[in-house]
């Protein structure tokens, strides 16, 4: 029984790694620009934060959000997790800083903002509890 609820933890965390989210806006900026799309920038405290693991688990993890991300986005995460284990390195924690003091002066979590493949904000959104469906939605009408 452990090793399948190890198998299945393994499996889970493996599926939320299946997407490509960078950790660098130069590293985004130049995916966006080479491959003509829009930048999701996304302000998270992955092991804190519930609306942040909600809206993860709910919207970022489905097939919907993934398909769309795959066409339109270029996903960046700037994440700010408080447990020991989870921390990050120097350099990336002083990068999701800069990230705040640009984008996410306020300190909202979890922040969902639209870039476009210059670092122009397209639009802001966070925790919506609304279907992957209606979520992208919402993301596709701050380009409209």
């Amino acid at each position: 029984m452990k090793k399948i609820i190890l198998f299945a933890f393994i499996f889970s965390a493996s599926l939320s790694f299946a997407q490509n989210w960078t950790t660098s806006l130069d590293s985004a900026k130049t995916e966006a620009i080479s491959s003509n799309k829009n930048i999701l920038l996304v302000f998270s405290g992955s092991d804190w934060c519930a609306p942040c693991i909600k809206l993860d688990r709910t919207i970022f993890q489905s097939d919907v959000f993934k398909t769309e991300a795959e066409k339109k986005w270029v996903l960046l995460k700037a994440d700010f997790p408080k447990k020991k284990g989870n921390a990050l390195s120097e350099a990336q924690t002083e990068s999701n800083k800069k990230l705040a003091e640009k984008y996410n002066k306020e300190g909202n979590f979890p922040l969902v903002v639209l870039l476009d493949a210059t670092g122009k904000v397209l639009g802001i959104t966070g925790y919506k509890n609304v279907s992957p469906t209606e979520y992208v939605q919402l993301l596709n009408a701050m380009v409209n």
